[in-house]
């Protein structure tokens, strides 16, 4: 007692009490002392001006003076003790700490804290407003210290918390204390402790299976969580073409996680759970799917395939399913809307979420996967922080309550490219070769952009490849495949590099250019006007495919006898529009199919055409498709029906077709009500006069002018004009077989009269 009446009356110390020294490590003197934290030590073992202190050289501590302590005793409540490693009897070391011996301001602007019951299992239904939880702990512990990992007691409305310090900012004291706390003030230190002030802002965090019913301030409920890195650039994806399909996919299942979660709640929407994307092999859907991770500030995305998932131990694929969810369902349980995102990529989809009961002698594996997923994705604990991309060429495989609202609801086509979108992609695929210089001046993008109409991303890829390889080709020594010329330095790529490789790598969905050329050998012979006025028709419904708006449809019949030039002529039509999609569906591409293979490759041609802007559809002889015999009469049922329905089904919105059809038995596509399905029909007449055979004979070049005038005057002299009817087709064999006779006039003749 004399040695607290001299602190009192005289406010100063010895020289044994000033310094540092030894304390026994003892309890708090009472068990509110303990609620406070704070550390405490009898009068007279500190100097009054000291308000915290070092313990053990590492630990500090805020620090009362209590009457009921000892000298040479410091009280530390068992969770401080716990925080320190400190036993009750142990000797440390106590000395002051200077807040400025460090170097710089340590005033709190922010302080992170992560709360949870004292006790653990506790459970209480009330809700704990953050705003008030902040307000009393500001009165607690005003004025104290806090270390970065530090944990004690906090106690609110008679309930004892365990609260944590993860995480804490300093700033000038000045600034704190005009209320201009932000980003742009703080000073990015490596501070571990700051000093609690009235204008800190306090940020409380329930810990991860903590059962505290946490609300939280409505000023942090409307601040948007930044979704998108700050650093990140488009172009860094490495993807081209997509433009209109990142925007997309970016409204539909990111734009509501940017905004503030209460703003979100307002609205009672939930945020979008799935998107799928589907299209053509190559065009980048797998790249678009892992290349999301790389612009979201979200959780490392999980990427399986399809078939990965599958196992041959019962019930272990339906635990792979789970497995996959149980990251993003345990901190959704924790932290509620304050969970991160989580993102789950299944590729090749469709070879496990098939529609169920499509499978035929299987074990049900498959249909109990889809069971799963459709449970986890939309079940009755439903998630609220999880994404899913699926990816597949097959929408129409997948088990369509998989593809409902609520699940995979953005279906997004990832279609071929257009001229813009190939052009970005040239130049993602030749960045390296511009950078280090071994593009030729004369390569010219914008050219090549337009000359790969109908490729795809994968194949644009596929033409650099070869391109370069015709450039190695180059620098090869002759007479070996292993040596490499002297020049290989000086080695570019060059425009004829890029022409050929675009001979030698050929777009999937592009025009079926060989088989339209062999339709077309011989060129069109204008042996008559109506072959000019069927070609500039044809044009006209090439014309009104691209420009109409109200007819995104069109179907042409050309009909006639055998022979007459109706393959060529609808081939012409076709290579003539300059379409990007040309495909020719034939009697010849389908020997030895059955008829439901006939239907599925019918079908497939014609979705294909879909994911073009601008198709064409040539339809030869569809009397040999449908398998027509007079004899009985026989044909496919099953052909027929498909062709009805494909020849009025319109495309998709943005798409257009042409289809061009020919047959020989027009009388008989009219029994099957065929004939009125089309939109138009051209007639495509034989050669009836002898100018017509005189216009195939000069284009042709069998005879001189002379021996052309004899044979067409034998054949006047037989009254020919009058019986004349045949094919331009027949009419051309006839006259190569003649070219190949010594007497080629008589031979040709002689044939002729023989018709």
């Amino acid at each position: 007692m004399e040695n607290y009446a001299r602190y009192d009356d005289q406010r100063h110390y010895s020289d044994d009490e000033e310094k540092s020294g030894l304390f026994q490590v003892v309890q708090c003197p009472t068990d509110n002392a303990a609620l406070t934290n704070y550390a405490y030590v009898a009068p007279g073992s500190i100097d009054p001006k000291v308000h915290y202190i070092t313990v053990a050289r590492e630990f500090v501590f805020s620090v009362r003076i209590d009457r009921a302590m000892r000298r040479g005793q410091i009280g530390i409540n068992g969770v401080h003790r716990r925080w320190a490693s400190f036993s009750v009897g142990q000797e440390v070391t106590v000395e002051p700490y200077d807040i400025h011996s460090e170097g710089m301001d340590i005033y709190l602007g922010n302080l992170k804290l992560d709360i949870d019951f004292f006790q653990r299992s506790s459970r209480y239904p009330d809700e704990f407003k953050e705003e008030e939880l902040d307000k009393a702990f500001s009165v607690n512990f005003h004025n104290q210290i806090f270390t970065k990992g530090q944990f004690f007691v906090f106690e609110y409305c008679g309930i004892k918390f365990r609260v944590t310090v993860t995480d804490l900012d300093v700033v000038d004291l000045n600034v704190l204390k005009k209320g201009e706390v932000d980003a742009r003030h703080e000073k990015q230190s490596d501070a571990v402790r700051g000093i609690l002030m009235r204008e800190t802002n306090i940020e409380f965090s329930k810990v991860e299976g903590s059962f505290v019913n946490l609300k939280v301030s409505k000023k942090k409920a409307m601040t948007a969580k930044a979704l998108i890195k700050p650093d990140f650039q488009f172009e860094d994806l490495g993807i081209g073409g997509l433009d209109d399909e990142f925007n997309a996919i970016f409204r539909r299942a990111f734009a509501s996680r940017i905004f503030p979660p209460a703003l979100v709640e307002k609205l009672g929407v939930q945020h979008v759970k799935g998107i799928l994307l589907y299209g053509p092999p190559g065009t980048g859907k797998t790249l678009m799917a892992r290349q999301i991770g790389k612009m979201l500030n979200a959780k490392e995305p999980k990427i399986v395939s399809g078939p990965e998932v599958l196992s041959k131990f019962v019930g272990q694929s339906e635990e792979n399913v789970r497995k996959l969810f149980a990251d993003a369902e345990e901190e959704y349980r924790s932290k509620g809307e304050e969970s991160g995102l989580h993102i789950i990529i299944f590729d090749e989809l469709d070879a496990i979420c098939k529609s169920r009961g499509s499978r035929s002698g299987d074990t049900g594996v498959g249909d109990s996967v889809v069971n799963q997923l459709l449970a986890k994705m939309d079940g009755v604990e439903q998630l609220n922080n999880i994404l899913i991309i699926g990816m597949t060429n097959r929408k129409d495989m997948i088990d369509e309550a998989l593809l409902r609202p609520g699940r995979l609801e953005v279906h997004m086509e990832i279609g071929l490219p257009d001229e813009k979108g190939r052009l970005q992609i040239l130049k993602i695929h030749t960045n390296k070769m511009r950078t280090n210089d071994v593009l030729e001046d004369d390569v010219n993008l914008d050219e090549l952009a337009e000359l790969t109409k109908n490729y795809s991303g994968a194949e644009i890829s596929g033409v650099v490849k070869a391109a370069s390889s015709y450039a190695f080709s180059r620098h090869i020594k002759v007479g070996t495949m292993a040596g490499i010329s002297a020049d290989v330095e000086d080695m570019k790529v060059s425009m004829d590099d890029f022409l050929n490789a675009l001979k030698e790598v050929t777009p999937s969905f592009g025009v079926s250019e060989a088989e339209l050329q062999q339709c077309v050998a011989n060129h069109i012979i204008p042996f008559g006007p109506s072959v000019k006025q069927i070609l500039v028709d044809g044009r006209l419904y090439v014309d009104q495919v691209r420009q109409s708006s109200r007819t995104p449809l069109v179907s042409v019949l050309l009909t006639g006898p055998a022979g007459s030039g109706k393959t060529a002529l609808a081939a012409t039509i076709a290579m003539q529009s300059d379409f990007p999609f040309i495909k020719l569906i034939s009697p010849e591409s389908m020997v030895g199919m059955s008829e439901a293979a006939k239907v599925t490759e019918i079908n497939k041609i014609f979705n294909d055409s879909y994911k073009s802007p601008l198709s064409v559809i040539v339809i030869d002889a569809i009397e040999r498709l449908l398998d027509y015999v007079p004899i009985g009469p026989r044909f496919s049922n099953s052909v027929l029906q498909a062709l009805l329905v494909l020849l009025k089904k319109k495309p998709p919105k943005d798409r257009r077709l042409l289809i061009l059809a020919t047959t020989t038995h027009r009388n008989i596509l009219e029994q099957m009500d065929m004939t009125d399905e089309f939109s138009a029909e051209i007639y495509v007449p034989t050669i009836t006069s002898l100018e017509g055979i005189d216009a195939v004979l000069q284009q042709l070049e069998l005879f001189t002018e002379e021996e052309k005038a004899r044979a067409l005057s034998i054949l006047s002299e037989a009254n020919m004009d009058n019986k004349l009817a045949i094919g331009v087709k027949k009419l051309l064999m006839i006259i190569e077989m003649a070219r190949q006779d010594e007497d080629k006039v008589d031979k040709f003749v002689n044939t002729m009269l023989a018709l």
